[in-house]
């Protein structure tokens, strides 16, 4: 067995033909949710995807963006069913961090999402801030990647 890689789990950036098995794997589009398989679909499309896989195929993947004020931005991870509590949210966290180009990095969850909350307090994330008003009744909380840059002093030049 593999102690540095459990199950041999690959992480890689999706292409445009790998969204029809994320949506088998992704619990809101597997239920029938067209918007969210569309969704998926042009986040494969437009290179925007990690997706960790094993030989039985897809478990999981997360969706990077830099449209949250020009920084980065997990907008979407996901775990199949049968592969959560497995480290596989973990590690996507981890290679998105690593693939993440902009200074910080933030994502969200609902107030109810508890497994994602505790996932993102595993791995450091940081509480910082609340929005109300996307999901009536279940306000949405952010946090920054613990290994955000936040940016230095300018230094002048001699």
């Amino acid at each position: 067995m593999d102690l540095e890689n459990p199950g041999r789990l690959v992480i890689r950036h999706a292409d445009a033909s790998d969204w029809l098995g994320l949506a088998g794997i992704d619990a809101v589009a597997a239920s029938g949710d067209d918007a969210r398989r569309a969704s998926i679909r042009r986040w494969c499309e437009q290179g925007s995807v990690l997706l960790a896989e094993d030989a039985s195929g897809p478990l999981g993947y997360s969706v990077l963006e830099y449209t949250f004020f020009e920084q980065g931005f997990i907008t979407m991870v996901m775990v199949a069913p049968t592969a959560r509590r497995r480290g596989v949210g973990a590690r996507l966290l981890k290679a998105t961090e690593a693939a993440c180009t902009s200074p910080k990095l933030f994502t969200s969850t609902n107030v109810s999402n508890h497994p994602m909350q505790l996932l993102l307090q595993r791995v450091g994330y940081s509480p910082v801030g609340l929005l109300h008003g996307l999901d009536e009744g279940d306000p949405e909380l952010f946090y920054l990647c613990p290994n955000a840059q936040p940016p230095g002093p300018v230094k002048a030049e001699d």
